[in-house]
């Protein structure tokens, strides 16, 4: 099963690199916090720092760059356009990333205001981005990728109104279970929104870039379903009852992403590449951290005394949302921004250009990555270890701004061959076409 992909249908470059090259900066702030508070940030899931460091990670570094994969994606692979996508990207991005911040300033530094106005401009930027997207749901569903991120807009909708009540439960002392209501935040966010989005761009991208045989066409229609419909499940027994409902619904939402993991590992294992990229070796890593932390979750349901343990939730914490979803983000990012660079440079040049890998060399990958390896194992160590806070802290931090260095240099060695094509229609007299803002 492969998707029919349109190009030509893709928006200016500019609209979806704003997200990709913010993304590695709420990393290494992350980071920062994590080396600056040390094992109080990873003391229990409830910590200020945990909070905040938590919220820079899935409000920050995941949403930046999977807003901009939905932008880039919606019309190339969905053949849904977005009405004016550079001037959507121009007004939701800094209302994402300005929400994000004051959200982890709130949690941090118990701000009831800081956690208000970060929270509803979170909201604000999202309901601008769907309001936009809607376009996708005109479209009939022929691919199992359109239908993925149909659901997974559904999802950030509804994992957006639980963050914003959840704000201002806490602000406000509102009379809610908040541990309860934190965890189907949690579920209908990285559950929903970035598992379902990921298997749907993963449905492209594990073929076109790592050379694998498409997804099944069965499992891949039927994992969004499975994994909204247990969200569902989830939140009505949550409601209504009976609390057994509850545990079987977060069981088999793990069982869903492993069963992912494993048809991932499966197709990668049948790739027509040997040698090892930057997008293999990310995805490698983070489908095995993935699995992992799924399986402690279900573990922890069907065994509750596991979670009672202080460092069992930071763990989970530090293998599903940076040993997996970062990873997963991190090793597209080295595909898809060097992939853009080049396809934009082929439109404006019409002729012959540097191949994808000149914009990013698969050696200048490797060691961002061995340092993001690290970062995720000192983390995961600093949960049971505090005293290894500040080096997982900085490592991260090191691993994030070392990819984002990668992508300014993509983009750097992008603007470098514009002004070559620029300068030879000035020598020869045609006309400059218009720029798209990326240069």
């Amino acid at each position: 099963m492969r998707a029919a992909l349109s190009f030509d249908s893709a928006p200016p470059f500019a609209a979806p690199l704003r997200f990709f090259l913010t993304a590695p900066l709420f990393g290494v702030l992350a980071g920062l916090l994590l080396a600056f508070d040390g094992g109080d940030a990873l003391a229990s899931r409830w910590s200020p720092a945990a909070l905040a460091l938590t919220h820079l990670l899935t409000a920050g570094f995941m949403l930046q760059a999977m807003i901009g994969a939905s932008i880039q994606v919606l019309p190339v692979v969905a053949g849904a356009s977005l009405s004016r996508p550079l001037l959507v990207a121009r007004v939701v991005h800094p209302l994402l990333s300005g929400g994000a911040l004051l959200l982890a300033g709130g949690l941090r530094w118990g701000s009831g205001f800081a956690l208000e106005s970060g929270a509803l401009l979170l909201g604000v930027g999202i309901a601008v981005f769907l309001g936009a997207a809607v376009v996708v749901f005109r479209v009939r569903s022929t691919s199992p990728t359109i239908r993925g991120l149909k659901l997974a807009y559904v999802a950030l909708g509804v994992a957006a109104l639980l963050g914003i009540l959840l704000a201002f439960a806490l602000a406000r002392g509102w009379p809610f279970e908040l541990v309860a209501l934190t965890d189907l935040h949690a579920g209908w966010g990285l559950g929903g929104w970035a598992g379902v989005l990921l298997a749907a761009v993963a449905y492209v991208v594990v073929p076109m870039f790592q050379l694998t045989p498409g997804y099944p066409a069965r499992p891949a229609w039927a994992f969004p379903l499975a994994v909204l419909g247990a969200l569902v499940v989830w939140g009505t027994s949550a409601t209504f009852g009976p609390p057994w409902l509850v545990r079987l619904a977060q069981v088999f939402l793990a069982a869903s992403g492993i069963a992912f993991a494993g048809l991932t590992l499966k197709l990668q294992a049948q790739r027509r590449r040997a040698r090892a990229d930057a997008t293999y070796r990310y995805w490698q890593f983070g489908l095995a951290a993935s699995v992992l932390a799924l399986a402690m979750v279900a573990s922890a349901t069907l065994f509750p005394a596991l979670a009672r343990h202080a460092a069992w939730a930071p763990l989970v914490g530090v293998l599903l949302i940076i040993g997996g979803f970062v990873s997963f983000i991190a090793g597209m990012l080295c595909k898809i921004v060097p992939f853009l660079a080049w396809l934009h440079l082929q439109q404006l040049a019409r002729t012959r250009v540097p191949s994808m890998n000149q914009f990013l060399r698969d050696d200048e990958t490797r060691r961002p990555w061995l340092a993001h390896v690290l970062a995720v194992v000192l983390l995961a160590g600093a949960a049971l270890l505090p005293v290894l806070a500040l080096p997982a802290g900085l490592a991260f931090a090191l691993a994030c701004g070392w990819l984002g260095w990668n992508l300014l240099q993509v983009v750097r060695r992008y603007r470098r061959c514009v002004a070559t094509v620029e300068q030879g229609r000035a020598d020869d007299g045609t006309p400059r076409e218009p720029d798209d803002g990326a240069a």
